[in-house]
């Protein structure tokens, strides 16, 4: 009998992961016999856990908060995209034994907003609010479709400032502050900061939004989350949670451990429906 290719999601909490559902989802459609289990594994001790997963025979791994930063530094080879955004989100072993660090969370996010709902991001005028660890790992893909401005929001500007260094070799961007927000607009926000897991909004003025523009918040919930319900005042083309972006960074993990590209709209409208039952 084949062995099952081991595969696991570790953070902290890790209950609400949505990732073992997923990656059970992608497997049975594409035929891969692999499990993939949610493990609670605490930052103090993710590099003892890391070590027990693989010498049990595990093949990959996904990190989410608060490892990602732990797992960028654990990880002996990276993508460029891990580089550039000092987290890694997927740990792949390789045939010679060592780890390679990837970051899918930004091609995960570019993946829905271009594919799944036709937003378009060459010569758009983009937002991040945040300047925190979501906010890095989507930075770079973003720049690749070449907005025309990419500004990034924070209360700590020196925290703005220091990704503007970090990315200025890719494309414009930019910084400031929530108080330099007014009588400016924008054709996409994107929400990544953590406001929207204690349902607060992050300070934003009237009419940021430009006409038709969009709203995304990285965070996802069974109820719409604040960010998504102020894009909705604020009559955006979409206002979306990061639901989609999941699924997509899921795919691309999937991709490289497994090198099968799994079909994802099937599974994003699985999960809508679960959360919003007719």
């Amino acid at each position: 009998m084949k062995n099952i290719d081991q595969y696991a999601v570790f953070g902290q909490p890790i209950k609400h992961s949505k990732s073992p559902r997923i990656h059970r989802l992608f497997a049975e459609q594409t035929g891969e016999n692999i499990e993939y289990t949610a493990r609670e594994v605490p930052a103090d001790t993710f590099d003892e856990a890391v070590d027990q997963f693989f010498a049990a025979g595990g093949k990959g791994l996904n990190c989410t908060v608060p490892l990602k930063e732990l797992a960028w530094r654990r990880a002996e080879r990276l993508t460029e995209r891990a580089r550039l955004s000092k987290a890694v989100n997927t740990l792949a072993q390789q045939e010679d034994g060592s780890l390679l660090g990837d970051n899918t969370d930004g091609i995960g996010l570019v993946t829905d907003l271009t594919r799944n709902h036709g937003i378009t991001l060459t010569d758009a005028r983009v937002l991040i609010l945040g300047a925190g660890g979501a906010s890095r790992g989507i930075i770079g893909p973003i720049l690749e479709c070449k907005p025309s401005r990419l500004l990034i929001a924070n209360r700590t500007v020196a925290k703005a400032e220091q990704l503007t260094e970090d990315f200025a070799d890719i494309g414009k961007i930019s910084a400031c502050g929530f108080d330099h927000l007014p009588g400016q607009q924008f054709d996409l926000i994107l929400n990544a900061t953590s406001a929207s897991l204690s349902n607060q909004l992050p300070p934003l003025p009237e009419r940021l939004l430009a006409e038709n523009g969009c709203c995304y918040d990285l965070a996802y919930a069974n109820e719409a989350t604040a960010f998504v319900r102020w894009g909705q005042l604020q009559n955006a083309g979409h206002s979306l949670d990061g639901l989609g972006m999941l699924v997509e960074q899921a795919a691309e993990a999937f991709y490289l451990w497994r090198g099968i590209r799994p079909e994802t709209r099937p599974v994003i409208a699985l999960l809508n429906a679960e959360r919003h039952p007719a």
